[in-house]
């Protein structure tokens, strides 16, 4: 019995084998942006570019200027062309966050409604992306410096609808600890089942809600279990102690591009959940 095959394309006119080509993505070069130069191992925000060449600076300050090639540089680890990013909206500004910038900023009154968070860190990240949105509302995020006995502070904070309280946890996984914290939550107060929503990231630590090639490594170090997490980081990086970790981790943050997709999703729906309170709450912004 036969067999036949289509060769179309496999070919050219001479009868040389043809290189089949994969398409390398475009990438706009917009400002905040990692990258890597494969051949010097270089890995950079963006900071400017021009019609031939980028200007990339790595998690120390340190800035470099190449040029702009095809398929020159690894974007998520494949190779990626760097293009100059379409021009903005007359007027339009983005915001770390991927919001629109509003000008000349009145913060508005804080309002009632807060977003805890675990610890320091997981403050200052969120600030440093979402910072401007939350003045826009009038968010104030608080630190817990961990999430024990979490049912208790929620009946001492009292929920209600004009009165949100949105949680952020780290390791909100099947099993874990900061799950059966968050459960206890739902339980505080007849009215925590619906002015309190706990959410988070299934991440062991907060540093481990941006991507590695931001801090210049591949991936995130397995630390074993029973070791402080970011002190472990820290050795098998060698960083230090964990407060120059921080600084290392959160400084090279400049926009939500740079978090994990799971820590996105979960601060964004904090703030429409804490900004949704109740109707008839007096704007506070001039």
């Amino acid at each position: 019995m036969s067999r036949t095959h289509d060769y179309r394309g496999m070919f050219d006119a001479s009868g040389t084998r043809a290189a089949r080509r994969t398409r390398v993505p475009e990438v706009p070069a917009e400002p905040g942006l990692v990258v890597e130069d494969p051949v010097t191992g270089f890995c950079g925000a963006v900071v400017s570019i021009t019609g031939s060449e980028v200007t990339l600076e790595d998690r120390f300050g340190g800035r470099r200027v190449f040029p702009l090639r095809p398929a020159a540089f690894l974007h998520e680890g494949a190779p990626a062309t760097l293009v100059r990013p379409a021009p903005a909206a007359a007027g339009r500004t983005l915001s770390a966050s991927g919001s629109v910038h509003v000008a000349n900023l009145k913060a508005r009154t804080a309002r009632a409604a807060r977003i805890w968070v675990e610890g320091l860190h997981d403050a200052e990240l969120v600030e440093r992306v979402w910072g401007h949105d939350l003045r826009v509302e009038g968010v104030v995020v608080e630190p817990l410096h961990g999430v024990d006995d979490l049912g208790a502070a929620v009946r001492a904070f009292d929920p209600a609808p004009h009165r949100r309280l949105g949680i952020l946890v780290d390791h909100l996984v099947d099993g874990s600890k900061e799950t059966r914290q968050a459960r206890d939550a739902y339980r505080a107060t007849p009215r925590a089942q619906h002015d309190v929503l706990v959410t988070g990231h299934p991440y062991v630590d907060v540093w481990q809600a941006v991507k590695p090639s931001v801090v210049g490594i591949r991936e995130w170090p397995t630390i074993p279990r029973g070791t402080d997490w970011k002190t472990g980081v820290c050795a098998r990086l060698g960083w230090g102690e964990p407060a120059d970790g921080a600084r290392r981790v959160i400084g090279a943050v400049r926009s939500y591009r740079d978090l994990e997709t799971p820590m996105i999703g979960a601060v964004e729906r904090l703030i429409d959940f804490v900004t949704a309170a109740a109707p008839g709450e007096p704007d506070d912004r001039a």
